[in-house]
């Protein structure tokens, strides 16, 4: 298995500047055994009663701050909450921070971070001034989106970003880039789903900056996860468990779900409570345990995501997918379209 196996060419105006408008009318490419067209609207028809869907309920943080150190400007981006309530982080120029530092943050007087330990990934731990809402404040003040670098953006995100690159699933503040397949779903669509009898659980991955970095060895098992932390707490567990006992698939809405829920897995599929970081990493040959389909976005070439959805879908089926959608002019990447896509033995 090499780098380049997961490669494919992607003519630039397939990459989506702007989500579709509503959102349900992205198309959606169902992968199974064959291809077929639709649109995201017509997931409940592509469910069962009894399925349950399982989406990431993470908010995504005005990420990028500009700090000072003295006279120094430091481009801070945050990465992921830490379990003793500090944030490791990737900063511009880190090379000048020392621990100790007191960094100052423009747009927001109150808020500074104390430089608590330089990572061996070349990223800080930051432990902030502030906790809770007035850290969660603070940050609307001083920071902005960190959107994809795909995304073009010259004078930087706008109001309609906001919203448009945040789920309707939102309520826990931590992720620096969206569960993109989630963006997909409206209240409408939700309760076209309930009334099919698809049943709804939410878990939390809190996406960090390291989704955004490349593979860059040439043999993709050499490459090392940022981890990412998450929650699956007890009675999600226990819900998701019995749906699928009862017969019922378990889907996964994006890469970030199925990670944890693919962590949080016992060896016979069952799941257990989770509550730390996951650097799970999935390459074919991988054998899936609690996750029966996956709806997701199209991703990069070379990138962790199309590694994954090959070692979920088959890396044939996924190369045949995607140059169909590309021939069929589906839009790609974080605004772009769907795929809802069924598991392959291939490996």
């Amino acid at each position: 298995m090499e780098l380049a196996d997961f490669d494919f060419d992607l003519p630039p105006d397939r990459i989506a500047q702007h989500p579709a408008r509503p959102r349900e009318a992205a198309r959606l490419l169902a992968v199974g055994a064959g291809l077929a067209d639709h649109h995201v609207r017509d997931l409940p028809d592509l469910l069962a009663p009894g399925d349950i869907l399982v989406s990431n309920d993470t908010r995504v943080i005005p990420a990028q701050l500009s700090a000072r150190r003295g006279a120094a400007r430091v481009g801070i981006t945050l990465d992921r909450p830490l379990a003793d309530g500090s944030w490791h982080a990737l900063a511009r120029n880190a090379r000048r921070l020392r621990v100790g530092d007191v960094l100052a943050f423009e747009g927001a007087p109150a808020l500074t971070a104390s430089v608590a330990a330089r990572a061996d990934d070349g990223g800080v731990r930051l432990r902030f001034s502030l906790a809770g809402a007035a850290f969660a404040a603070a940050l609307r003040q001083a920071g902005s989106l960190a959107l994809p670098p795909y995304i073009a953006r010259p004078a930087g995100p706008g109001a309609e970003d906001a919203e448009d690159y945040q789920t309707v699933f939102a309520r826990h503040d931590g992720a620096v880039a969206a569960p993109t397949a989630g963006l997909h779903f409206t209240p409408g669509l939700l309760a076209a789903l309930d009334a099919r009898g698809v049943r709804r659980a939410t878990l939390t991955l809190h996406v960090g900056a390291g989704t955004f970095l490349p593979v860059r060895e040439g043999d993709p098992a050499a490459h090392r996860m940022h981890p990412e932390r998450g929650v699956l707490d007890a009675a999600t567990a226990e819900a998701i468990n019995e749906a699928r006992a009862a017969g019922g698939r378990v889907v996964a809405v994006g890469t970030t779900s199925l990670r944890l829920l693919e962590s949080a897995a016992a060896p016979d599929g069952t799941l257990r409570p989770f509550a730390g970081e996951t650097d799970l990493f999935i390459l074919p040959g991988y054998r899936f345990r609690a996750v029966d389909r996956v709806l997701t976005n199209f991703h990069l070439p070379r990138s962790t995501l199309f590694m994954l959805v090959s070692a979920f879908a088959g890396l044939g089926r996924m190369r045949a997918a995607y140059a169909h959608a590309i021939a069929a002019g589906y839009r790609f990447y974080s605004y772009g379209d769907a795929c809802l896509l069924e598991p392959t033995a291939e490996g």
